[in-house]
């Protein structure tokens, strides 16, 4: 008689949560997958989002982050009785020496277990999208990076005043954030003035102390990312990206949303180019909250 030996499961690795400490060993795990080390961003996503990453195994003699994923959370939108809160799921990553294990899976399960009842959305690569659709996750938009110098034509008409923004703009700020965004999302907006180089909002004409838009530009690893950009309209989008664009003295990167196409145009007659495009998807909803039409740029695509 032949006996059967049937092998039994691998355990799947345990999930922690990251702190700020993490920092060098994320930067680390994003380097061994040719990603740039983006000490700035991971900074800000480890502060105002919440890290979970695996250790390597003991076995495993470069030690360190063997996956990491960043969760961001966002209340409801202020005074929307029907809003629901959002989790985005930023900077998925396995090291390659443990590729293809099921750790990728594992980390977006754990991911959506600790998200809740929330809609969960994030911005996927051609090679994660497969796992995200097996996941559950639909896709909803398409991102194109550019970069390059920035010299753009200045639009048509009347000129859009833009400036500096002061404390008193916060208010206002949010609440246009809120109308764009469709949730709460006001700890990042007020990390604005600290992380940002440069942070400005266009002057409504509707009124005083009023503002048809805002936008800010920050370092990243030789470039200026320029986002969020929020605005009521596209000429008020390329008046906030004009001024933004004036004050670097180097490359700047812009990831923007197809949807918007005459922006794209005007983008790449301006001296930005690039192909590479990401997918935004979404899980427990029909789609992202918000008003696409007021979302010019995202604040990065790793927080929305």
């Amino acid at each position: 008689m032949t006996s059967t030996h049937i092998r039994p499961p691998v355990p799947l690795p345990p999930v922690r949560r990251l702190a700020l400490a993490d920092l060098p060993a994320c930067l680390d795990l994003a380097a061994d997958r040719g990603w740039t080390r983006e000490k700035h961003k991971w900074r800000l996503l480890l502060t105002a989002g919440q890290g979970y990453g695996i250790d390597a195994p003991g076995d495993d003699p470069r030690g360190g982050l063997i996956g990491a994923y960043v969760l961001t959370s966002y209340g409801p939108r202020p005074g929307s009785p029907g809003s629901r809160a959002h989790t985005c799921v930023g900077m998925v990553l396995v090291a390659e020496r443990h590729a293809r294990r099921g750790l990728g899976r594992h980390l977006m399960r754990y991911a959506l277990e600790e998200s809740g009842d929330a809609v969960v959305f994030l911005t996927a690569t051609s090679n994660g999208r497969p796992l995200y659709e097996e996941l559950g996750f639909t896709a909803v938009g398409t991102t194109v990076m550019l970069t390059g110098r920035l010299a753009p034509a200045r639009s048509p008409g009347p000129p859009v005043p833009v400036r500096d923004a002061v404390a008193a703009d916060l208010p206002a700020v949010l609440a246009l954030d809120a109308r764009a965004f469709g949730a709460d999302r006001a700890h990042l907006i007020a990390r604005l003035p600290s992380f940002a180089d440069h942070f400005a909002v266009a002057v409504s004409r509707a009124g005083p102390g009023g503002i048809a838009g805002f936008a800010a530009a920050w370092p990243n690893e030789g470039t200026t990312v320029i986002g969020p950009v929020v605005a009521e309209d596209e000429t008020t989008a390329r008046a906030l990206i004009t001024e933004l664009a004036s004050r670097t003295g180097g490359p700047v990167r812009y990831d923007a949303g197809l949807h918007h196409r005459g922006l794209v145009d005007w983008l790449r007659s301006g001296g930005l180019d690039g192909d590479f495009t990401t997918t935004v998807m979404v899980h427990g909803a029909s789609d992202v909250p918000g008003d696409p039409g007021l979302r010019f740029a995202p604040y990065s695509v790793a927080l929305g």
